[in-house]
């Protein structure tokens, strides 16, 4: 790749719709403050660049979670995490995670969510939180309370609800009593779907309503779902690198982004987990660009695409798209 094209993606404005902060944390924080080695790091927190399925990948939460406890670990995690994408030219991000999750410490679930609210507030970048409500057992209650947060806090650093989990073991046709109340109570959402699981979780999740699909990329498996989808104006949150640990692809030059991109899906790129998966949009934007098709002017409209999509108002995306299509590789 040429050193011109390298320079423009490190300098370039760069939009994440797709981060998961538990999956997210800065590794040199969690090493120094917890005295761990480079091994010990790897093991707790990154996953093997092939897992045996996205339930591995997913074992890679369970150390930053349990440390995630406490207001001091939340506002570390979300202060750090934003400082990163600053540096990495991030001009806009959402990030996702379930609150339910880190109320072991005795915060409630308001506490956390308030707490990772101011922290992102503390960093000078344009930024929302997503709420994440969980595919599982026995968390309905939890859930219910995450989705009265989102709608507490709405337009007040959170912007949306999210479904994550095991898609393939919780089958996302059984939410459809929990997001017709999320509809009925107007708040925006994506959902995990057409990752682990296949086509009927993308029809599930296009028949709730959503505009955005996290992954999304198995709908490559059936036109009419891609018809539906291009139909429907519903973006694909898709992330590469992700895709291929979870053996969702084999490698990037047959990961489907291109082809759904060139069929006219509204595609976009994103780390997903920045720690677990070891990656950054740079990284990510660099091997696509070696591996398929794509070009540069290629990830600039799908930076486009995802401001089109946040979940922001109509004079915040203007603003954002101007600063992508003013930034140009002239100035390089």
């Amino acid at each position: 790749m040429e050193k011109k094209v390298l320079k423009f993606i490190k300098k370039m404005p760069k939009v994440e719709l797709h981060l998961h902060l538990d999956g997210s944390l800065n590794v040199d924080y969690i090493k120094n403050k917890y005295n761990l080695s480079d091994e010990e790091i790897k093991n707790k927190m990154v996953a093997d660049e092939k897992c045996h399925n996205l339930n591995d990948y997913l074992t890679k939460f369970d150390f930053p979670i349990s440390i995630m406890q406490t207001k001091q670990e939340l506002e570390s995690a979300v202060y750090n995490l934003l400082e990163q994408l600053k540096k990495q030219n991030v001009i806009y991000v959402e990030i996702r995670f379930a609150p339910q999750f880190h109320t072991k410490g005795g915060l409630t679930q308001d506490e956390v969510v308030q707490t990772v609210i101011e922290a992102k507030n503390k960093v000078d970048i344009k930024s929302n939180v997503i709420l994440c409500i969980m595919r599982g057992k026995d968390n309905e209650n939890a859930n219910m309370e995450t989705i009265k947060l989102a709608k507490k806090y709405l337009n007040k650093g959170v912007c949306a609800l999210d479904l994550a989990g095991a898609e393939a073991v919780f089958k996302t046709c059984t939410y459809e009593k929990m997001f017709k109340y999320i509809k009925d109570n107007d708040i925006p959402f994506t959902i995990h779907a057409g990752e682990a699981d296949g086509i009927e979780s993308i029809k599930s999740a296009i028949d709730f309503g959503a505009k955005r699909l996290g992954h999304g990329v198995r709908a490559i498996e059936d036109e009419n779902v891609i018809e539906n989808i291009k139909d429907n104006e519903i973006t694909l949150e898709v992330c590469p690198t992700s895709n291929i640990q979870t053996c969702i692809c084999n490698s990037y030059e047959s990961h489907p982004i291109s082809r759904l991109y060139f069929n006219g899906v509204k595609t976009t790129i994103n780390t997903d987990n920045m720690t677990v998966s070891n990656t950054t949009l740079e990284k990510e934007y660099e091997n696509l660009i070696e591996n398929t098709k794509l070009t540069i002017e290629d990830i600039i409209k799908m930076n486009i695409n995802s401001i089109n999509a946040a979940f922001i108002s109509e004079s915040e995306k203007k603003e954002l798209i101007k600063k992508v299509k003013d930034y140009n590789m002239e100035e390089e």
